[in-house]
């Protein structure tokens, strides 16, 4: 778990080091040359500390209950115990650490799953290592680093099969949520930030944090990134006029770019920081 650095290390940025925690990582892979070069690129930050490694989905979930690592690097793709089934029963347990997908692709419905069972973002493996650093950070701190707009286009590029099961069954839950909380929600799934829902809609910052986080409660989600899945996958768009939601009009997929870093964290777009856009409330 976090703990406080030893006084005289001196990482990147602004904090220093004595009030920066150390995160725990956790690297699942099953090729060793991956884990060993994970390893080498993390241990360049004094701030962060590998504690233990896993070849596979199963160590990785035994050896989390052992070390309580903050952040768990997943590789999607192992034998036997995948990091998919890893990730859906670490994310179930409490004080579950955040889990980092990593992969080779950055859009397929395995990705997808992971999302929905409440991975923080993913990360592809070619990620530079000071960009993974920041991403590690941000999800320690329960800061998911995948943008709402890059999650439209993961879902862009999913298999049309069973899409109006999964439309029927997204509209249900959001049925549970107030009007308003509905509007809300259908923002977040339009990518925008707490800032922009409240000029939008005339309401006070601290009422959207209300909704937003009334909306995770209900829905029993972990973070914006789950909701802005599921309004996706309901089909729902803010009306124009900011009246409340509609059924969004049937688009073609359109071919899925890789996320792109700003300030340390992929986004889709350019503005306000991904942090901010699918983070917590």
């Amino acid at each position: 778990m976090t703990r406080p650095l030893p006084a005289g290390d001196m990482p990147s940025g602004d904090v220093p080091a004595g009030d920066r925690p150390v995160i725990d990582v956790l690297v699942a892979d099953d090729d060793p040359v991956v884990r060993f070069g994970l390893r080498m690129m993390l241990g360049g930050a004094p701030d962060l500390r590998v504690v233990a490694e896993a070849s596979d989905g199963a160590e990785a979930v035994e050896l989390a209950g052992r070390h309580r690592p903050d952040v768990v690097l997943m590789d999607i793709r192992m034998p036997g115990t995948d990091g998919l089934t890893a990730t859906e029963t670490l994310r179930g347990r409490p004080s579950a650490p955040q889990v980092m997908v990593l992969t080779t692709f950055d859009a397929d419905a395995h990705v997808l799953r992971a999302l929905r069972a409440g991975a923080a973002g993913f990360l592809l493996k070619d990620t530079p290592p000071e960009e993974l650093v920041v991403a590690i950070r941000h999800a320690a701190q329960g800061r998911p680093v995948l943008s709402p707009e890059v999650t439209r286009r993961l879902i862009a590029r999913v298999a049309e099969s069973g899409r109006d099961t999964r439309r029927d069954a997204a509209r249900r839950r959001l049925g549970t949520l107030a009007e308003r909380e509905r509007t809300v929600a259908a923002e977040i799934g339009a990518g925008r930030t707490n800032a922009e829902i409240a000029a939008r809609h005339h309401l006070g910052l601290t009422t959207v944090k209300t909704h937003v986080s009334a909306i995770l409660t209900k829905l029993d989600l972990n973070n914006r990134v789950q909701v802005a899945l599921l309004v996706q996958e309901a089909g729902l768009v803010p009306r124009s006029d900011g009246t409340g939601v509609a059924p969004a009009p049937r688009e073609s997929p359109r071919p899925v770019a890789r996320p792109v870093f700003r300030g340390g964290a992929p986004s889709g777009r350019s503005g306000p920081p991904v942090a901010e856009r699918a983070g917590r409330p």
